[in-house]
């Protein structure tokens, strides 16, 4: 089925790096470029992924210059990049991303996870239930999962679990057995243009959904439902915090169990388990099994991380990268930390995101004690005129405290800081910046 080598352009993004571990374990060759080394790309490099990081045809790792090498690249790699443009000049197959994780599932039953927010979690806690269950599967996750640390969890290959990322329609590639889709927002606006025609095609891909559809109650489709907020299909009652996590009464179609535990924090998390929960039920597998398996779940790297508790600090990373994503985090810190000042150090994504919901940006951010802003990560994009953190500061409520910082300045003024709760948010290198940190803050308590 596969090629004997294949030569990914982006190899360092956690979607692509995740098929190259794939292919790796197949027994064939891979390698690949990335702008940027990082703890990702070297430890592909450790399990023999040969990986240049120079853009330059002559930097192409010996042996896959050939016809022969088959070529995956990111959309967020531009048209002209030198190796992309070699490889099709040249004639080998070149595909994005999606149409080969297309190809990878089309004849392997599939579930899939699609949604504006929540897919990496819902994905991780599917793959942590079918894991306890000891049932035969690969998935290809877009986070690195605690514990494991790894995007690549495969146990066999009877089934795949995925992301469908609405990203560049990517998901309108996937036909799978089963899916669902936890949420619909507007992003992305740069691909659609208005938040009806990102509407219109999730329609598009819930259509291609072979056999059984799970949603999140609120959405406009048929199928079966969950929600942590109303009486659906697979819903809670009797929900209370119980440490960094939650109780609560879970209710199926056919059962209710009592004093179920999840063992992570945030309403959005708990949701998004409900809908891994549903998932995996739908497939078959036993309710009690799944039970247990949601107390022992170790989250995913950077989504509500806790990374340092101590006396004078509680460090938080997460990669929330939207609107509605920052308003969940700071809503479950205000939850679990009531009374503690709360600052944010947060790096815009992508220039567009950024001037299309700047005013939400703003209200949300003002929520914290004091913001600190970076400079926007471009990613794919070049700057767009007027749009900055700059002209986000400009927008934030009066009686927000917002100080423009660079990278290399976090550790020196967060430890300065004495808002006890520090959060680093967003989607970009800044989670390259929370152990440079983590030591700093440590340190200093030594002091």
């Amino acid at each position: 089925m596969y090629n004997s080598s294949y030569y990914f352009i982006g190899i360092g993004g956690i979607g692509m790096s995740s098929i190259a571990r794939f292919l790796l374990k197949q027994g064939v060759k891979v390698g690949g470029y990335d702008k940027t080394r990082t703890p990702l790309t070297e430890a592909m490099e450790k399990a023999g992924i040969e990986i240049t990081y120079d853009d330059s045809i002559a930097s192409i790792p010996h042996g896959f210059a050939s016809k022969d090498t088959q070529v995956i690249y990111t959309p967020a790699v531009p048209q002209a990049h030198p190796q992309k443009c070699y490889f099709e000049a040249e004639g080998n197959s070149v595909q994005k991303r999606a149409v080969f994780l297309g190809e990878i599932t089309r004849n392997i039953p599939t579930i899939a996870v699609a949604g504006t927010h929540g897919k990496t979690t819902t994905t991780a806690i599917l793959s942590h239930l079918f894991s306890a269950a000891k049932q035969s599967f690969t998935a290809f996750i877009g986070g690195l999962v605690n514990g494991g640390k790894t995007n690549l969890v495969s146990t066999g290959l009877d089934l795949v679990l995925v992301e469908a990322d609405e990203f560049d329609r990517s998901f309108l590639h996937l036909q799978p057995a089963l899916a669902c889709i936890t949420s619909i927002d507007a992003d992305h606006l740069d691909i659609y243009g208005t938040r009806q025609e990102v509407e219109e095609t999730y329609r598009q891909f819930f259509k291609q959904i072979k056999s059984i559809a799970v949603v999140e109650k609120s959405l406009p489709f048929t199928g079966i439902t969950y929600s942590i907020n109303e009486k659906a299909d697979y819903c809670v009652s009797g929900l209370r915090s119980k440490g960094f996590g939650y109780r609560f009464n879970l209710h199926t179609p056919s059962s209710i169990f009592e004093e179920v535990y999840f063992s992570q924090l945030g309403l959005h998390n708990l949701s998004n388990a409900l809908a891994a929960f549903s998932l995996a039920s739908q497939f078959g597998i036993d309710e009690s099994t799944l039970v247990n398996a949601l107390g022992t779940f170790q989250g995913v790297e950077r989504r509500l991380q806790l990374v340092l508790e101590s006396p004078k600090h509680i460090l938080i990373d997460d990669y929330a990268h939207h609107p509605t994503e920052i308003n969940a985090v700071f809503e479950t810190l205000d939850q679990a930390y009531p009374n503690k000042e709360k600052c944010v150090v947060f790096q815009p994504h992508l220039y567009s995101r950024t001037r299309d919901f700047m005013a939400e940006f703003a209200e949300a951010l003002s929520k914290f004690d004091r913001v600190y802003l970076l400079p926007i990560y471009p990613a794919r994009e070049l700057p767009i005129a007027g749009v900055n953190s700059n002209a986000l500061a400009k927008m934030m409520s009066a009686d927000s405290k917002v100080t423009l910082l660079e990278k290399d300045q976090i550790p020196k003024v967060l430890k300065d800081n004495l808002a006890p709760v520090k959060v680093m948010m967003g989607a970009g290198d800044i989670g390259l910046e929370v152990e440079r940190l983590r030591q700093k803050l440590v340190s200093s308590e030594s002091v």
